[in-house]
């Protein structure tokens, strides 16, 4: 598979920690309880991360197992790695990357822990009618989420962007 690993950025909800990856291996989502609970959702979704290097900051650890640690931005929270001891790559949440895209997962693993009702998700219905509150509440948010880009300073002097 051929990747533009000038799109092989992401990082943290807050700006804090940024990484690069030169390429990227096969895409999952683990349905392990372990990822569950790290992830606070239905399932793990992570790819194999090759030359991975640290731009802005650095994760914070939480040696999940006897074998594993997970690495998250210790200001926000958001998971960042699933790693292996001895491995020399890590698993990187693909939600984490500025464009998740790069890495659509192609395998599930551990689906013995898989949730009853994860493959009927798609079958739930979607919400198309909303308060006439709705779009005035969307218009006043301004976000302090970091962009989906590097920036050369986090958080930006005048503020957040909106």
């Amino acid at each position: 598979m051929q990747q533009n690993n000038s799109r092989l950025t992401g990082g943290c909800q807050c700006g804090a920690v940024r990484f690069r990856a030169e390429r990227l291996g096969r895409p999952s989502i683990c349905h392990c309880r372990m990822c569950q609970k790290a992830f606070g959702g239905f399932f793990g979704p992570l790819v194999t991360g090759y030359g991975v290097t640290w731009s802005r900051g650095a994760p914070k650890y939480f040696q999940s197992s006897n074998k594993v640690r997970r690495g998250f931005c210790r200001d926000c929270g958001t998971p960042l790695t699933y790693e292996v001891e001895g491995e020399n790559s890590i698993e990187l949440a693909i939600g984490a990357f500025d464009d998740p895209t790069v890495a659509a997962p192609e395998i599930q693993v551990n689906p013995r822990d898989k949730l009853p009702f994860f493959d009927t998700l798609t079958e739930l219905p979607v919400r198309t009618q909303y308060s006439p509150q709705w779009p005035a509440f969307m218009a006043s948010l301004h976000s302090h989420q970091h962009p989906d880009h590097d920036t050369a300073v986090w958080p930006p002097e005048e503020g957040f962007p909106s």
